[in-house]
């Protein structure tokens, strides 16, 4: 199957030669388009999650479906193939089933919206967007049932459908559609805003045509492609070895009493081909945390990961694609078989990061390699009826720690994706009946290095209603794991403190949480892991950290620091207390530091009993 491009003219666009400073011209102008299509999105969409949190991809491709700029790309190539229609102008595709758009998009809740780009009749390229949507129907709000087996119970399914034909709405799909979701205004106004966020692309593309031509266009990012295409070849040739470098990481659980659930990568080289094989990754899960890879996505994960480490500035496109063979087993944790559920495969998404650093940075650890903290997104759902009677319904993405890194310490209470925001805690409370009673790091929480690893998210909400409250967070089990001598992060807790003053401990993926007006839910998230000996980083930096009540005192002895009554650096205890520390230590500093082996994490785990489940798990994969 192949989607077939419906052009009155067909007159084929040919590759000239553009100088220079056209391509920079044009170049830049393509990546302003890019952020306008944000500012379209954010100023028109009405949900938190995309209207202030950010939860959205936007790109801009050529008329192969090539991303030329954008945030991330992959998805057109798999869905042109997928998509066995004709596409005419003034048509707006949209989809957000994985299994029929060659998992293009990943699960259920984001809606991909896309816009081919005509000229007089002729195709010259793509826009296209995905926002996450508050709800997509199925089993609980927010639609990321923890206990859905099959892809049928995580809501409605969107195939590849025209949303417009020929510029003309089909309203009775579109009702069809948010009939089948519990927040359907905001769902209305997010895709509409999606659409208009495409069409703005698709009028700079235009309008670039109509200056300087359709040729010079298309020749232009063509040229853009191919500059990335050089970049990272080098970059592969450089960092990526021929000997197989292997590593693998858990899932902590599926939230059904299984886990964990291991992710095991190999890469190397083939002349100018990275290879990454994810032969020995578990089978897939019986719940909702599989993650549907594609292939294509894992070359835009790599990519990203690896310009954004060698050099920022090169502009990061699909150019470099036929430079990296992926190989997914299938039935695994990454490439279920149909019908598997999905909707939780940010976990997964997430641990994937982790893994792609892990494998990058061995061969330069001083240079290159990141410790552990990109390891999830966590989430929290609050719904119910609020004092009016009226329906509410919060999702809302949390920060954790980021890792420790050659060139510094990890951000503190950051987002694994970068173009992501807080939701103001003015907004929440103003819109939902919650208070935040607490938002500050948690101090130790990164693991203590040269470069300490940042520090989790403590946030306290505190309940205005009675309502059902749903939690997806990991590194609850497992540690965020430091690197060349560095300590691992904290991990991941969830606490409700009832108005009688009982407490309880809840697990990290949870769901029909009940919960009554006065109680309070402290939402704590996982620390980065540390880079490098603790011993080794100046004690200026730990009495700054303690200063800023990001270390406590009592954790400036992890770094060997010790501060006297006045909060000042005693040179001579430091002094001796990090000889203690390092004659003390039987081992040379370990390249990654796990914090035990599965085993004994396990025992540790079950120990400490606001880590452990309330029904301890039947542990599979790592066994």
């Amino acid at each position: 199957m192949t989607a077939r491009l419906i052009e009155s003219n067909t007159t084929p666009l040919k590759n000239v030669d553009v100088d220079g400073i056209t391509v920079d011209i044009i170049e830049n102008a393509l990546r302003n388009a890019r952020e306008e299509m944000d500012t379209v999105l954010f100023r028109t969409a009405m949900s938190p999650g995309i209207r202030e949190q950010g939860d959205c991809f936007p790109m801009i491709a050529n008329k192969d479906g090539k991303m030329v700029v954008g945030q991330f790309g992959s998805f057109i190539g798999p869905f042109l193939e997928a998509y066995d229609n004709e596409i005419e102008e003034g048509d707006v595709i949209l989809t957000n089933d994985p299994y029929m758009c060659n998992a293009a998009v990943s699960h259920l809740p984001d809606w991909v919206v896309l816009v081919p780009v005509f000229k007089d009749g002729r195709h010259l390229a793509w826009s296209a967007m995905f926002g996450h949507m508050s709800d997509n129907g199925g089993m609980v709000p927010g639609s990321i049932p923890i206990e859905a087996t099959t892809i049928f119970q995580e809501g409605i399914r969107i195939p590849p459908t025209k949303l417009y034909k020929k510029g003309v709405l089909q309203s009775d799909l579109l009702e069809l559609i948010l009939h089948n979701v519990r927040t359907p205004q905001w769902n209305r106004f997010d895709l509409n805003a999606l659409v208009a966020a495409c069409n703005t692309a698709a009028k700079r593309c235009v309008e670039l045509a109509e200056r300087f031509g359709d040729d010079v266009l298309h020749s232009t990012m063509d040229s853009m492609l191919q500059r990335n295409h050089a970049a990272m070849k080098h970059i592969i040739e450089t960092f990526i070895p021929e000997e197989p470098r292997q590593f693998e990481d858990y899932i902590c659980d599926d939230g059904m009493g299984m886990g964990p659930y291991k992710i095991k990568c190999t890469m190397w080289r083939e002349g100018s081909t990275a290879i990454f094989d994810f032969d020995g990754t578990d089978p897939q899960a019986q719940s909702s945390v599989n993650f549907f890879l594609n292939e294509d996505m894992f070359k835009m994960f790599f990519g990203s990961f690896t310009i954004n480490v060698v050099d920022p500035q090169i502009v990061f496109n699909d150019g470099f694609y036929d430079l990296v063979d992926v190989r997914i087993p299938q039935g695994t944790l990454l490439k279920p078989n149909y019908p598997a559920a999905l909707s939780g495969r940010t976990h997964a998404l997430g641990r994937i990061f982790d893994v792609l650093g892990a494998l990058l940075g061995m061969g330069a650890p001083e240079m290159m390699l990141n410790a552990a903290g990109f390891s999830d997104s966590p989430h929290l759902f609050y719904s119910g009826y609020d004092d009016n009677g009226e329906w509410f319904q919060l999702f809302q993405i949390g920060f954790g720690g980021i890792p420790g890194r050659p060139v510094g310490d990890g951000p503190d209470g950051h987002s694994l994706w970068p173009g992501f925001t807080n939701v103001p805690n003015e907004f929440i409370e103003s819109y939902f009946p919650l208070r935040i009673e607490r938002y500050e790091t948690i101090a130790d929480s990164g693991g203590a290095g040269l470069h300490r690893g940042g520090n989790g998210l403590s946030v306290a909400y505190h309940f205005l209603c009675d309502g059902n409250v749903g939690i997806h967070d990991e590194r609850w089990f497992t540690y965020p794991w430091g690197v060349l001598g560095g300590e691992t992060g904290m991990r991941s807790t969830k606490r409700l403190v009832r108005t009688d003053g009982s407490e309880e401990w809840l697990p990290a993926k949870a769901e029909g949480v009940k919960v009554k007006r006065g109680d309070v839910l402290y939402f704590n998230t996982w620390g980065g892991g540390g880079w490098g000996d603790p011993c080794e980083r100046d004690p200026a930096l730990v009495k700054q950290d303690v200063e800023r009540r990001l270390v406590t005192r009592e954790g400036a002895s992890r770094y060997g620091v010790v501060l006297g009554e006045d909060g000042n650096i005693d040179t001579a205890a430091t002094e001796q207390l990090r000889t203690e520390i390092v004659t003390a230590r039987k081992d040379e500093k370990q390249l990654f530091n796990f914090g035990g082996d599965i085993e004994d994490i396990r025992v540790r785990c079950r120990e400490e009993t606001h880590l452990a489940p309330p029904v301890n798990p039947t542990f599979v994969g790592a066994n």
